[in-house]
């Protein structure tokens, strides 16, 4: 089935995940640590609440199921004895106050461990994925890392039943409709006969497998890699390579280009000009005195971003297409990077070498609101507050820093924030 790439792997959008590079996005990492803005908040609340019980809603679903071309068989297997998973919704509904600093997300998502059992899993699978990478351009280390961030490799993709979590989330869940429609998506898979009713298994937010696919983007996606004639992203490694393999050369993966590389930024260097929606040629940057930290030529990037994830205080990175294919699959920097510097790392490549600020505590998010609302009070437009940093609120952060005579690098401490009440 080809669709255009829109439906990101993860079910972000009932986790309260990100939804595009360029909007007011949380940059916590996975899904747990993500928010959902206010705006979106109002918009979800809006949806009507469930006012039947859930086997009465489960019938209804069912005819609509059937009459959108749901064979009796599937619709038996699939929908008899489903119960409610109230667990499903505490964790939905659950929005942690605080965020992970990106150095903390790295130092988990890039550990030791996690490198080491990457090259074993590559070293393991490497005909496979060397395959993969032929058919896609998508490099072999790449496609081992978004798996060990995804699942560890398949040690931990969730034991909920992908059925009884979207069918609670579309009963009581904040996204109803986007739920109903992955649940429509996974009756269908279940007709097509790729998987059994009982291994459609994966996380409480509906994601599924070895690398979190949800349901429509199995549809779109997933490969069958091993010719068995089925799409097994639980149990077929080929396939699960296949397909998130297949997932980023539609999201616009460039072969035989990096994902990006750290760099150097020169003294004075204007940090307004650090976002992703920000594009020039390599050569322009080197040009604005951006030098790689190894000494070595930029990347031949036609459209690259340099981004500063910690602000001046942190390191600086120079990120083109693949970057942002990998924000296609979770549009957090923080696991664009984690995939990037894992990749790089299990191919035997050098790390982050800059040092992160680890003294600086990041804001709640009641914090970033507050400080939304002293910058519009004080003239700096950022928008209505919604406890989340992204373009807008760090280019308001930015003019305010200019005006104290603070380096303008967009990056919120609470220093900055005790600043602005005062």
């Amino acid at each position: 089935m080809k669709r255009m790439l829109t439906t990101p792997l993860l079910l972000v959008l009932l986790a309260g995940c990100q939804a595009t590079p360029s909007s007011e996005a949380s940059e916590a990492g996975k899904v747990p640590n993500a928010a959902t803005t206010d705006a979106t908040a109002e918009q979800q609340a809006a949806e009507p609440a469930a006012t039947v019980d859930f086997d009465s809603w489960l019938a209804g679903f069912r005819r609509e199921a059937r009459a959108e071309g749901i064979g009796e068989a599937t619709l038996s297997r699939a929908l008899d004895g489903l119960r409610y998973r109230p667990r499903v919704i505490e964790l939905d509904r659950a929005q942690p106050e605080f965020v992970r600093p990106i150095w903390d997300y790295l130092d988990t998502a890039v550990s030791a461990s996690r490198v080491t059992n990457g090259r074993q899993r590559l070293h393991n699978h490497r005909g496979t994925a060397r395959e993969m990478a032929q058919r896609y351009g998508v490099p072999a280390e790449v496609i081992v890392a978004i798996w060990g961030i995804e699942s560890n490799y398949g040690s931990n993709f969730g034991d909920f039943s992908t059925l009884e979590a979207l069918a609670t989330l579309a009963y009581d869940g904040r996204r109803r409709a986007f739920a109903r429609g992955e649940l429509l998506a996974a009756l269908r898979i279940l007709e097509a006969g790729d998987i059994s009713p009982e291994r459609m298994q994966g996380s409480w937010a509906g994601a599924m497998g070895h690398t979190q696919f949800i349901p429509s983007s199995f549809e779109a996606y997933a490969v069958d890699g091993d010719g068995d004639g089925r799409r097994d992203i639980w149990g077929s490694i080929p396939d699960v390579m296949a397909s998130t393999a297949h997932y980023l050369d539609r999201a616009g993966w460039q072969a035989g280009q990096p994902w990006g590389v750290e760099v150097r930024l020169p003294d004075g260097f204007g940090y307004a000009e650090t976002e992703l929606s920000i594009r020039r040629p390599s050569r322009a940057w080197a040009e604005r005195g951006v030098r790689s930290v190894d000494g070595e030529p930029l990347p031949d990037l036609a459209a690259a971003s340099v981004i500063v994830p910690a602000g001046a205080q942190g390191p600086a990175f120079l990120v083109g297409a693949n970057f942002r294919a990998i924000l296609r699959y979770n549009n957090a920097t923080s696991y664009a990077l984690a995939v990037g510097t894992l990749a790089d790392e299990i191919a035997g490549r050098e790390g982050v070498v800059q040092g992160w600020p680890r003294g600086e505590q990041p804001l709640s998010r009641r914090q970033v609101r507050e400080m939304q609302q002293l910058l519009n009070q004080r003239g700096f437009a950022v928008g209505a507050p919604d406890g989340i940093m992204g373009p807008n609120t760090r280019r308001g952060l930015r003019e305010f820093q200019a005006a104290i005579g603070a380096t303008p690098d967009g990056f919120a401490t609470r220093h900055l924030l005790e600043r602005l009440k005062r």
